[in-house]
């Protein structure tokens, strides 16, 4: 066995890092860009008159660094070769996204926004996988020239988890001539609407509620007739992009099916795992970061005479924290390794269970490891000239949306106990 990380990662990485250094902190620099990521960063980046959206002056700094880092070449690194990519694995992109939050905030990576000068582009494989060929150019050349983007309609105000219970509803409906469907229904939590092009709206169109077959996903045009943005929800973090919408005699035509019809839930979950493993490596750097910075803090604050860090009561939280950081590391990269060196469609059957073992416990080490680096810092840790009330109300989102941290558990609990997965035939 080799745990050593490959030499062509590592001189990627020092590529990476030394445009970090050449082409974005000097945009961080101008202008006062720092506003965004000091203690003034909430409402820098809040139009709180617009609803709390996000002010175009922070997404136009987030566009300047993506269009910066495309130019480079590193922008797309993950998409496939054919779309300008480098075909970058998983195990590259976990080792990426982990020492990028090992970095801190930055507009290298400020995932608030899902924002990366390395992105990652689910839509571009669900759209790769069970787009027609119009689609492909469509919504993935025109993502990356950025004509098109696509917010994902799948929860609803009355059904989260479960989206086999959605009320929203698609019947086939011609309008001038054209065969079509009519939709109708609510939606909640759709990231990005305010931005979208289209909306990739998942509803009924057949089957009993329950079911996972009848589900049919369809490419809403945004705006159009019949789509409503009822409120931006303002959450923990701000800005907001995430609104409650409806969907009112909303039509489209039978080519805005993506994919097949009744089958919009095994796309919706095809790439879940390639999404959860990235984010654990970004829950991981970001609770790494905090360790770090409070073990420099201890070792320099010097109350009574002697340094914090000379207190065991400061010392013992940061190492059980450290070891899980080292563990949980070792963990990811053998996960995504693994993902990397088996055909997708194995991933689910095999290893889906610690894929989300490394997303939910990443995700609450991190807001441990955030709530421990205030108290550390005491009253400073607490205030917002420190980045560390930032990281946890950023953070503590995924411990819901990436997959609620108990419907995680649920599916580690159905392999272990052999309900699914490779341990179902030692139970009969």
């Amino acid at each position: 066995m080799d745990f050593t990380i490959p030499a062509d990662l590592e001189a990627y990485y020092a590529e990476l890092e030394a445009f970090i250094e050449a082409e974005i902190e000097p945009l961080v620099a101008k202008d006062d860009n720092v506003r965004f990521f000091d203690h003034r960063r909430e409402h820098a980046r809040t139009d709180w008159e617009a609803g709390g959206l996000p002010r175009p002056e922070w997404e136009d700094l987030l566009r300047q660094a993506r269009k910066a880092a495309d130019a480079a070449g590193h922008w797309r690194f993950s998409a496939p070769e054919q779309y300008g990519g480098r075909d970058g694995s998983n195990l590259w992109m976990a080792v990426i996204r982990d020492r990028f939050a090992q970095r801190g905030l930055g507009l290298h990576n400020d995932l608030q926004n899902e924002h990366s000068i390395v992105g990652n582009f689910p839509f571009v494989a669900m759209f790769d996988t069970f787009g027609t060929a119009e689609q492909k150019a469509e919504f993935i050349l025109g993502g990356f020239k950025g004509t098109r983007r696509v917010a994902f309609g799948l929860t609803e105000p009355g059904h989260g988890s479960d989206a086999t219970w959605m009320e929203t509803r698609a019947v086939p409906e011609a309008r001038g001539g054209v065969p079509g469907w009519r939709i109708d229904g609510e939606k909640m939590w759709i990231t990005g609407m305010h931005v979208a092009t289209h909306c990739a709206t998942f509803a009924r169109t057949g089957g009993a509620d329950g079911e996972a077959r009848g589900i049919t996903c369809f490419l809403v045009p945004n705006p159009t007739p019949g789509l409503k943005i009822e409120e931006w929800m303002w959450t923990f973090n701000m800005p907001t992009d995430h609104p409650r919408l409806s969907l009112t005699n909303v039509w489209v035509p039978d080519a805005a099916i993506l994919g097949e019809e009744g089958r919009g839930l095994a796309l919706a979950q095809s790439f879940v795992h390639q999404n959860r493993i990235r984010q654990a490596a970004s829950s991981l750097g970001a609770a790494q970061y905090c360790v770090e910075e409070s073990v420099r803090y201890a070792r320099e604050r010097k109350p009574f005479g002697e340094e914090l860090a000379k207190n065991q009561a400061i010392q013992f939280p940061l190492v059980e924290l450290a070891t899980q950081c080292e563990m949980l590391r070792l963990l990811i990269y053998k996960t995504a390794w693994e993902m990397d060196n088996m055909p997708h469609e194995e991933i689910e059957r095999t290893i889906s269970d610690r894929i989300s073992m490394c997303n939910y416990w990443a995700n609450r080490l991190v807001c441990e490891a955030a709530d421990r680096a205030m108290q550390v810092h005491g009253g400073i840790g607490y205030s917002r000239h420190k980045p560390f009330e930032h990281i946890y109300r950023h953070h503590r989102r995924y411990r819901i949306t990436e997959g609620a941290e108990e419907i995680q558990m649920r599916k580690v609990a159905a392999y272990l106990f052999g309900y699914l997965g490779p341990r179902k035939s030692k139970f009969g």
